[in-house]
């Protein structure tokens, strides 16, 4: 990947970021914290790699995605806006009883959302679901999965992985994004799910573990991913909780409070010193 490419989506992924605070901030309650982890890996996702038409959003051969940890729909909404799927103005709407912005994504009302998601696990079924209609239907597309590291408590998770591998859907890749923290506090401490790598291996994945907030990483691991043949791909993203803001990175208590008046400033100006340094 080229340097401008690279400068380009972390422009793109700090544009993001601010929509995430805009729309946590407006609403007063939703999660920030794991919205920011994942926002370079949408950022690549969405800007670099997924075949999608904002003018067509439910085309039958376009790349799907599914937001399986469904609250933090905040950054799923900040990225279809950032890719114009609506307008950016609408992220303030977010959580409003008006706003066609729900707490978690709904298919049905919003554009560019592929699958409605909430109950943590649920998600990464209805995807293997999709990916085994891609094989079924000879179709080319990819499914993608954004999972988060505490979802994986959930025994739903290892049913659709079992699935996945049995039906050889390699057309299916999934990134959990691996903080470390929960809304209770560490994952190790709640319900410990490591060895995350090794337990996707023992269920017949091939898996990779990279950087989250490295985007040659990311197009590193998606363009491996592609080569596999017979296996369902999981890519394990190291990430930091909050990334991107100072006072939220790696604080637990950001898994689902929305920043204040003050703190939602102070976060959006963060970000412009950021954007404006990749400028220079």
């Amino acid at each position: 990947m080229e340097q401008k490419e690279i400068l380009a989506l972390k422009k793109t992924a700090a544009n993001i970021r601010k929509g995430v605070i805009i729309a946590t901030g407006a609403a007063g309650s939703g999660h920030p914290g794991g919205s920011l982890s994942i926002t370079d890996i949408m950022a690549y996702l969405y800007f670099k790699e997924m075949r999608i038409n904002k003018e067509d959003p439910r085309h039958p051969d376009r790349d799907r995605f599914v937001m399986s940890k469904g609250h933090c729909a905040p950054v799923l909404y900040a990225t279809l806006a950032e890719k114009g799927f609506f307008p950016k103005e609408d992220l303030a709407t977010l959580r409003k009883t008006e706003s066609y912005l729900e707490g978690h994504p709904n298919m049905n009302s919003v554009p560019g959302v592929d699958m409605s998601t909430g109950s943590l696990a649920q998600g990464m079924s209805a995807a293997v679901g999709m990916a085994l209609a891609g094989k079924v239907d000879k179709k080319d597309y990819y499914v993608f999965v954004g999972m988060g590291d505490g979802e994986l408590e959930e025994g739903q998770v290892w049913e659709a992985s079992m699935a996945a591998a049995h039906y050889k859907l390699d057309n299916l890749i999934c990134f959990v994004d691996y903080n470390g923290l929960q809304i209770d506090g560490k994952i190790t401490e709640v319900m410990n799910p490591e060895p995350i790598a090794e337990k996707f291996e023992a269920f017949g994945w091939y898996v990779q573990s990279i950087d989250a907030h490295d985007f040659e990483q990311i197009e590193k691991a998606v363009k491996n991913a592609k080569k596999q043949k017979g296996k369902p791909n999981m890519i394990v993203a190291h990430s930091t909780k909050g990334k991107g803001v100072s006072f939220m990175e790696n604080q637990a208590g950001w898994h689902g409070k929305a920043p204040k008046q003050e703190e939602r400033d102070r976060a959006l100006a963060e970000l412009d010193e950021y954007i404006a340094s990749l400028e220079v």
